[in-house]
């Protein structure tokens, strides 16, 4: 019997998103599938499936992903033109950028002692290059009035060198719950930290010294923000 794509359609859609799967990406520990992009911008933030909230890996969640090629596959056989649009939109995207057009990876035949070469895929997913920076969170306490917080579960984080000290701040203000009354204080070093700095910009500035087993380390304080009249 013909089948209508809306009855599909719960079962091809990302819950990130709300769009169809693009580079299908499942997590080997529940098994949910998502958009490549949507997640690994997820785990930028979060060590926990954004579906069931288990928790993916305690400090590095992008190795228990991988690529789902035959999910994909259906996808684009179900929903017409989706491939050709993704493919124009990607080269647009690129030659907008004066980039080369990354070309598709094909599987080499490796010659084997005996009977038909066979395929050998390479690692399924490799972490992005552009999540070069890992850092450690160190807690240094609070003053009083500073409320309720949750304990920071992850201090390890693998997150890109031009991510702000900013976006630290909101992962931690996330992570522990904070109340908008407390200030999140960010120290490296000697040094107090300004919202605009980006990682990278830090780790080459203040040098080894903020380093520790190839670990960028960040201190991290909370006090209550000063009334304002």
């Amino acid at each position: 019997r013909m089948i209508n794509l809306a009855e599909l359609t719960p079962y091809i859609l990302c819950s990130i998103c709300k769009g169809y799967f693009i580079d299908a990406t499942t997590i080997t520990e529940c098994l949910h599938t998502f958009c490549k992009s949507c997640i690994v911008r997820h785990f930028y933030y979060s060590n926990r499936c954004p579906k069931c909230n288990i928790v993916v890996h305690q400090t590095q969640p992008l190795y228990n992903i991988r690529l789902d090629r035959q999910l994909q596959d259906i996808v684009y056989k179900l929903v017409v033109n989706l491939e050709e649009r993704e493919k124009k939109q990607m080269h647009d995207f690129y030659k907008e950028r004066g980039l080369e057009v990354p070309k598709p990876a094909v599987p080499q035949p490796v010659p084997v002692s005996r009977g038909r070469p066979r395929k050998v895929l390479g690692s399924v997913f490799r972490i992005p290059p552009e999540l070069d920076i890992s850092i450690l969170l160190e807690f240094i306490g609070a003053n009083e009035g500073t409320g309720n917080f949750k304990p920071l579960e992850k201090k390890f984080v693998r997150v890109s060198g031009e991510a702000t000290i900013g976006h630290v701040e909101k992962f931690l203000r996330r992570k522990m719950d904070l109340d908008p009354a407390c200030q999140v204080d960010i120290i490296c070093g000697d040094h107090l930290l300004e919202h605009y700095q980006t990682l990278r910009e830090i780790r080459q500035a203040i040098g080894e010294s903020a380093v520790q087993d190839g670990l960028l380390v960040l201190h991290y304080g909370l006090v209550v923000s000063p009334m304002t009249v």
